[in-house]
């Protein structure tokens, strides 16, 4: 195994321990606000709203440095900065002070994410090989996700300030791996060229900002669902689908990317893909009248729709817009992919839960509709934005 193999490898492992810290903190982070820091929700909400705001704003010039300077030392700036502001959190009286460490806190992930995949791609030169590598990066979030959620769930069980103490270091000390680890990679390859700014890249952005339409199956999973299931079906029935979910994606991540072996296969999968999330919602919206056992099982079957449709728009997405960046800017393409994919997060919860409620199951329909129309337009958008790339110099 070669330098870079190896690097590689410890980038997933750390990137593994930081989602491990994730996962135990927004397992444990609603609660806690609440119950210990004694703040009203309406104050977590606003704070939340606020921090998200800002780390859409700064994707793409955090992006940019990664492409200025060593993508390596920006993400490990960013991954340190949440850190210290995760350990800032028990020591956060008042409620601008916590806005404050929130703001901190949340606002340079989206940034931080760009600069890593600008990190692995500068260490890695075939389009393929970076989609496959970003692939086993998820299957490490994935598992080190679950474990931290896992322990989270204890934590809420012992409700215990210091518990929740505990956690929080925990949290900040997996920051601390994942900065190490990220100093110590190899320098990757400085983008060669002159900086071109995405924002100008239109094709750039339509193709971005459709495919990152498709990122609303999360929000389906994690709101749509449970709102729906909890009307007639057990309650349980949505966690077995995150379940399903989960290790659907743990398995099929690194094989799916296949799909994605080409620009042109990647678009058409991505026109797939939304055609299976229209189709899972379909069923969603028809499992509320056929019965309780029947409603049980095309929930199920509507949960193995929703795992290929993300499967295929995770492995798209990354394809395409890798594909698709020039090369001497990709720490500020990339910033642009995740500020649409944040975007979408911030909307999917309303969009599910205004649907549903206003609509009952029509609302599944009008996400059926979205899913269909994105998938739909990503290949034609693709195309376009294949004509717009220019020759690499020689």
């Amino acid at each position: 195994m070669g330098e870079v193999e190896t690097w590689l490898r410890r980038l997933m492992w750390a990137r593994g321990a930081s989602a491990a810290g994730d996962g135990l903190w927004f397992t444990i982070w609603a609660l806690y606000f609440t119950r210990v820091g004694g703040l009203p929700p309406v104050a977590v909400g606003v704070a939340m709203a606020a921090a998200g705001a800002v780390g859409l704003v700064a994707a793409v010039p955090l992006g940019a440095l990664a492409d200025r300077f060593d993508a390596r030392h920006v993400l490990a700036a960013t991954t340190t900065a949440r850190g210290l502001a995760m350990a800032c959190y028990p020591f956060a009286e008042g409620t601008w002070a916590f806005v404050l460490v929130t703001v901190v806190f949340v606002a340079p992930a989206n940034g931080g994410n760009a600069a890593r995949t600008a990190l692995l791609t500068g260490l890695v030169a075939d389009d393929g090989e970076r989609v496959a590598v970003l692939a086993r990066q998820r299957v490490a979030q994935h598992v080190g996700y679950a474990a931290g959620a896992g322990v989270g769930a204890l934590v809420l069980g012992l409700d215990d300030p210091a518990a929740y103490s505990a956690a929080i270091t925990a949290n900040a000390a997996s920051f601390a791996v994942l900065t190490v680890i990220a100093l110590r990679a190899p320098t990757p390859r400085r983008p060669v060229g002159r900086f071109a700014s995405p924002l100008r890249d239109r094709p750039y952005l339509a193709v971005a900002g459709t495919t990152a339409v498709l990122s609303l199956c999360w929000a389906m999973l994690s709101t749509g669902v449970p709102l729906w299931t909890s009307r007639s079906l057990p309650l349980s029935l949505s966690g077995v689908l995150v379940v399903i979910s989960s290790l659907g994606v743990a398995l099929l991540q690194v094989p799916a990317t296949r799909l994605a072996a080409t620009t042109s296969r990647a678009a058409r999968t991505a026109a797939v893909s939304g055609a299976a999330l229209a189709a899972a919602c379909v069923l969603l919206a028809l499992s509320g009248d056929v019965g309780r056992h029947a409603g049980v099982a095309v929930v199920v079957v509507a949960g193995l729709l929703h795992l290929a449709g993300e499967l295929g728009y995770v492995a798209a997405s990354w394809r395409l817009s890798l594909s698709l960046m020039r090369e001497e800017s990709r720490g500020a393409y990339q910033g642009v992919t995740e500020a649409a994919t944040a975007t979408a997060q911030m909307v999917g919860p309303a969009f599910f839960t205004a649907g549903l409620t206003a609509f009952d199951a029509g609302g599944w329909l009008l996400a059926a509709a979205v899913f269909l129309a994105a998938g739909s337009a990503v290949p034609a958008l693709t195309r376009r934005a294949e004509r717009s790339r220019e020759p690499t110099p020689a």
